[in-house]
């Protein structure tokens, strides 16, 4: 019998061991790794409920937020102080548009997809951007996962 507990109680540690929230890391930069001028990196992440994303001002002159009609319906916005790091944590699923409210008309935007829920892609696709902001964008919204 105790043997049977400790071996329910060792797979119950295993389990939520694995369910652990991650942290994912976003650079704020002057040049993106893309080569294209005022980007994030990565500028597209697949998290899970519970995970948390640091923004983390790698150049000077930097922010990132939400942009208004770009999140779920019932999730908060955020939005970050100029030149300083902060981390939020995505409880609600579905995406998230971000931008850098100093360079959002040079196209410095980003996406995050929180647990592979797409169901307000299409409100998202409607929202208007500035033309860089909106054509960077677009590409990501093709990197999102395939419609189930």
């Amino acid at each position: 019998m105790k043997s049977r507990l400790l071996l329910v109680a060792a797979a119950l540690l295993a389990i939520s061991g694995s369910a652990q929230a991650a942290n994912f890391d976003v650079l704020m930069l002057n040049k993106g790794t893309d080569g294209k001028t005022m980007g994030f990196s990565p500028s597209f992440l697949q998290i899970e409920p519970g995970d948390t994303v640091t923004f983390i001002p790698a150049d000077k002159g930097h922010n990132a937020e939400t942009i208004l009609g770009m999140i779920p319906t019932d999730a908060e916005t955020w939005k970050g102080n100029l030149n300083e790091e902060f981390t939020v944590t995505f409880t609600v699923p579905g995406l998230y548009g971000f931008k850098c409210q100093p360079h959002f008309g040079m196209g410095m935007v980003g996406l995050i997809e929180v647990g592979g829920d797409k169901s307000n892609l299409t409100g998202l696709m409607d929202v208007r951007l500035p033309a860089k902001a909106q054509a960077r964008m677009m590409e990501l919204f093709a990197k999102t996962s395939p419609r189930q």
